[in-house]
């Protein structure tokens, strides 16, 4: 039985993680067990806190010191120095007796000693950009790689003249609501029972509020400033942030003691939405949200109206320039952080909840700006370079897929 080694690469968060797990999973979909070929997927690279995330995805992991490429000056650069060459010597040898037959980069720090090291041993590298402004290490590695796959348009003036297809950002398969993943199609019926489980009153608005998967303190901190005026228009989801909760779960703990009831009801909060994301974005009105690209393309795939806070010191403004061609489609609002004031999004909040035909035509707007079968693409080209083709002769993916 002949063997498909795929190697994934990407930082430790989880704008790399998710969507590196999500190409993951239609490999092994893809690949099936009648094809004749045995699969082995693994990760390197130092994974933060998700290395147990990716060993329940079926992805055998081996960890590589981490080093962060930066642009300014820092006295961690003289460290990270060091930790580099650390890590090509590592990688000299994982990469030497694992031999893949491609390697899937998702950027991020500590991928490029990898890449080095797989462009050394000619292996094929391949690589997915989620945002509109590139980081370092993907351009670099967009140099070496055979394709580039791009979740925004704009972003292909960063590499001219290469191989590149427009994709959009892979979503993870536990948040496609049935088989297809042309864009979620959520009845009335399913945004009820959505807002049941996290026990709200089916007939009221929801808001969900996120600062990603580790939170915003600014974000916390509107919440928890303006929790009764926003339980007076809308029932609340707010995933804290892990890193946040213990602090956030104190402050809200004093102030609940004076709070009414009503609003106490209206309001839920959590560290993390983990296993029950996809029933939070199903119950949703409205999202407020931070400008990630995983967030954004999970925002058109449910077709939910938001509002979006980019965070200001993302590296090279990706967030905000994620934001700005959203805002264009006309899905969204931006919102720059300097200008989140509490006065101004209560109002925008209001506005919009009482203009069904506004959220309406921002919902359409959403799921059009959803680009399908993004991790069905990125898997299937992955397989042809491991010489299995699923669709002969380079048939489309989409049309395939579709049939």
């Amino acid at each position: 039985m002949k063997k498909i080694r795929i190697l994934l690469v990407g930082g430790g968060s989880g704008g790399h993680i998710y969507p590196l797990i999500a190409v993951a999973q239609k490999i092994m979909s893809l690949s099936g067990t009648d094809s004749g070929y045995h699969l082995d997927l693994r990760y390197f690279g130092d994974a933060g806190g998700y290395e147990d995330l990716i060993k329940e995805n079926g992805i055998k992991y081996s960890y590589i010191v981490s080093s962060k490429l930066r642009r300014y000056f820092s006295f961690e650069n003289f460290v990270d120095f060091f930790k580099f060459f650390i890590a090509i010597f590592q990688s000299l040898f994982k990469v030497f007796f694992f031999m893949p037959s491609v390697v899937f980069s998702k950027g991020g720090p500590g991928s490029l000693p990898i890449l080095f090291v797989c462009k050394f041993f000619a292996v094929p590298i391949i690589i997915h950009e989620s945002d509109s402004a590139p980081g370092l290490t993907n351009l670099i590695s967009g140099k070496m790689s055979k394709k580039i796959f791009l979740a925004f348009e704009s972003a292909k003036q960063y590499f001219p003249n290469r191989n590149i297809e427009v994709v959009g950002n892979p979503v993870r398969s536990e948040l496609i609501i049935g088989k297809g993943d042309s864009g979620a199609v959520i009845t009335d019926a399913d945004k009820k029972e959505a807002k049941k489980q996290f026990g709200f009153d089916p007939e009221k608005p929801v808001l969900f509020v996120s600062g990603g998967s580790q939170g915003a303190v600014i974000i916390n901190d509107f919440v928890l400033k303006n929790i009764e005026t926003l339980s007076v228009k809308f029932q609340v989801l707010h995933q804290v942030g892990p890193s946040n909760f213990d602090e956030y779960k104190k402050d809200y703990d004093f102030l609940s003691k004076t709070l009414p009831d009503p609003v106490k009801n209206n309001y839920k909060f959590y560290p993390y939405f983990e296993n029950n994301l996809k029933s939070a974005y199903i119950a949703a009105d409205i999202i407020l949200a931070r400008a990630g690209a995983g967030t954004i393309f999970e925002l058109a795939y449910f077709g939910k109206p938001s509002i979006l806070i980019p965070l200001p010191d993302a590296a090279n403004d990706h967030q905000v320039l994620n934001a700005i061609e959203f805002e264009e489609s006309g899905a969204t609002i931006d919102i720059e952080q300097e200008n989140f004031l509490s006065h101004l999004v209560l109002v925008q909040l209001e506005t919009l909840i009482s203009k069904a035909e506004v959220l309406k035509a921002m919902s359409k707007s959403a799921s059009a700006f959803y680009r399908p079968f993004s991790s069905e693409t990125v898997a299937a080209h992955l397989l042809s370079f491991s010489g299995l083709n699923i669709y002969p002769n380079n048939a489309p993916i989409k049309e395939a897929l579709l049939k």
